[in-house]
């Protein structure tokens, strides 16, 4: 063998590495929370978590730059992805109930690096958001005081000329980003009564506007004229539902709350369907009177709302949407901040991240450096970066990460769970268990049709199956976005790979469901997998392709530090790692089902091999 190159069996002990998986503890009844949560409550968690919270901000913006009137269509495309991915989610909630939902669950299902790459997408998705939010509030405070602040920004510093900065430093934004975050981890909590008044006024200031608007309205504003109703085409709309995809995302704290719901399997998917419904509806209404009061063209994109009521002569207005878009963004604002640590802290205390963020304040328990850190990073960000550029990296995290979930969701479905250790063998619970089908089989029933897979090994049929769906959701996507500009094909050979990609993708699907899959009676399970997952997958990378070249290279490059950060520290001071003891082969884990979370309890070593967990090392709750 030539000098320096690694060896077969290094390279498989390094990939086992890369993909082993974390070991959960099983919940006590003292931790197991309470059902008490009815459909109704379910949905208005959903509506009062998502309304306002992204509108104020984007609908300017992708009215005037992206689609133009053709928002409205956006909104419904975004609405779809997001009630695909929101279901997907519910599910991850009721198996992983604790925090960092997106992180620890890819930990126990995927792997390692898999893992730490979803939590390095959240912080970018947090840092973004609460650096948008910031930008937003600052922004209606401007407007309040007549752009008082803006015109004296700039007649002390000027204005810069430099591509995705601001015109102008955002001082006020920057300030904004930073009292938040000295408030969170002072103690401070943004508790319900608190999201419930923010909620009912984004509620209000909802349906004045729509009322108003109306009132207000000019149907000439859509006419040919003014550019018509698709002023930038289909592209358009579906740049504008990948970038308006944020605003649909506050459906997870149903998710999130899933455990709670009384009847899981038939509340979570009503209440996430009927609050996805609802705040879609409110959000064409209100997109589609603020594109007829004035022309798209006009709107100014950092105030949309309050700029609309200003040009018709309805200072007043302007100013009662502008105080509404304040409290809305600062109740976002506060729940990413105290939502941040939680992943940062979930990541150290597992090895993968700096030790330094698990460290948590005694007489608060918020771990302070944290949300010093990412605060002052956060408020960096919101007083350099132009907000349409800021705008454009919102949602790309969030689709990569339900993406995952969606993946995650037919990985674990079609893996072999052996009996929980709560469960006792000779139990009418463990002997039904015992003799159910094996999920990862193939079905009885097809045997005999498909005996070219029934000769495979158990597992093997569907880890390809998947491998094969994702690639070629994603050729299948990039031909049908690229065709007329990256790909440049004949006719003929355009339509034979879009053939090709298609008929791959359906016939994995059909693969998939040729095999047995975990079925869970008392917990929620999304419906129809692996097709609804799969749509999931397939609309998710659509989105993200339509999003602009600026988004994906800045998120390269998070993601190429993120890489460094774990291959220098985290993938050596990993606990899991720590636990892996010389001479032994690494140990492997399965997700088994125990009344409300999945569990991870089998390994190869026996018992008394088995790696304990540390004492010390304890998950806080879930946040919703």
């Amino acid at each position: 063998m030539a000098w320096g190159l690694p060896s077969t069996a290094s390279l498989a002990r390094f990939c086992q590495k890369l993909n082993r998986l974390k070991t959960l503890e099983e919940p006590t009844m003292e931790t197991l929370p309470q059902r008490r949560l009815t459909t109704l409550q379910l949905t208005l968690l959903g509506v009062g978590g998502t309304v306002g919270m992204g509108i104020y901000l984007l609908a300017g913006t992708i009215a005037k730059e992206i689609a133009g009137p053709a928002l409205l269509v956006s909104i419904g495309v975004a609405a779809m992805a997001a009630l695909l991915a929101t279901l997907c989610h519910a599910e991850f909630a009721v198996r992983v109930p604790c925090a960092g939902i997106f992180y620890l669950f890819t930990y126990v299902s995927m792997g390692e690096l898999w893992a730490f790459l979803i939590g390095w997408n959240v912080l970018f998705q947090c840092l973004i958001g609460g650096a948008v939010m910031a930008r937003v509030c600052s922004t209606y405070l401007d407007a309040i005081f007549s752009h008082r602040i803006r015109s004296f920004t700039v007649t002390h510093v000027g204005i810069w000329q430099v591509p995705f900065l601001a015109q102008y430093p955002d001082f006020l934004a920057a300030g904004i980003a930073v009292l938040a975050s000295l408030f969170i981890s002072c103690g401070g909590r943004v508790s319900s009564w608190l999201n419930y008044t923010f909620s009912a006024i984004n509620l209000v200031i909802i349906l004045f506007i729509i009322i108003l608007g109306f009132v207000l309205a000019r149907p000439h504003n859509w006419s040919t004229e003014e550019g018509g109703f698709v002023p930038f085409g289909f592209p358009g709309i579906m740049a504008g539902a990948a970038t308006c995809f944020y605003a649909l995302e506050g459906f997870g704290i149903i998710a999130a709350s899933s455990k709670e719901a009384q009847t899981p399997k038939r509340a979570v998917p009503m209440a996430i369907t009927i609050s996805v419904g609802v705040v879609a509806g409110a959000y064409i209404l209100v997109c589609t009177v603020v594109t007829l009061m004035v022309p798209w063209h006009s709107l100014d994109p950092d105030s949309a709302f309050a700029d609309a009521f200003h040009q018709r002569g309805y200072s007043w207005a302007g100013y009662f949407v502008a105080a509404g878009s304040i409290c809305a963004m600062t109740s976002v604002l506060l729940r990413i901040l105290h939502f941040l640590p939680k992943t940062t802290y979930a990541m150290a205390t597992d090895g993968l991240f700096f030790q330094v963020f698990a460290h948590m304040q005694p007489w608060t328990q918020v771990p302070v450096v944290s949300l010093l850190v990412f605060g002052v990073l956060m408020a960096f960000l919101a007083l350099l970066l132009d907000l349409q550029a800021l705008v454009q990296f919102l949602s790309i995290g969030a689709l990569l990460a339900y993406t995952f979930v969606a993946t995650s969701i037919i990985i674990l479905r079609f893996r072999k769970a052996p009996p929980s250790s709560s469960q006792d063998s000779g139990s009418p619970e463990g002997t039904e268990q015992a003799s159910a089908p094996e999920p990862g089989q193939l079905r009885a029933a097809l045997r005999p049709y498909l005996r070219f897979l029934g000769g495979c090994r158990p597992g093997a049929t569907v880890t390809w199956a998947i491998g094969v769906l994702v690639a070629s959701a994603i050729t299948l996507d990039f031909v049908l976005v690229f065709q007329d500009t990256a790909l440049h094909l004949p006719p003929w050979g355009y339509t034979l790979l879009l053939l090709l990609s298609s008929t791959t993708f359906l016939l994995s699907l059909l693969v998939l469901g040729a095999h047995q899959q975990q079925r869970q009676q008392d917990t929620f399970q999304v419906p129809m997998v692996p097709l609804t997952p799969a749509l999931s997958i397939l609309l998710n990378i659509i989105l993200m392709l339509h999003l602009s070249y600026v988004a994906w290279l800045s998120f390269s490059i998070w993601l190429l530090i993120g890489l460094a950060v774990y291959f220098g520290y985290g993938i050596w001071h990993s606990k899991e790692n720590q636990q892996e003891q010389p001479g032994v082969m690494a140990t492997r884990y399965m997700v088994v089902p125990s009344s409300s979370l999945e569990v991870t309890v089998q390994a190869l070593q026996p018992p008394s091999q088995a790696p304990a967990q540390e004492p010390g090392h304890t998950e806080q709750p879930a946040s919703p």
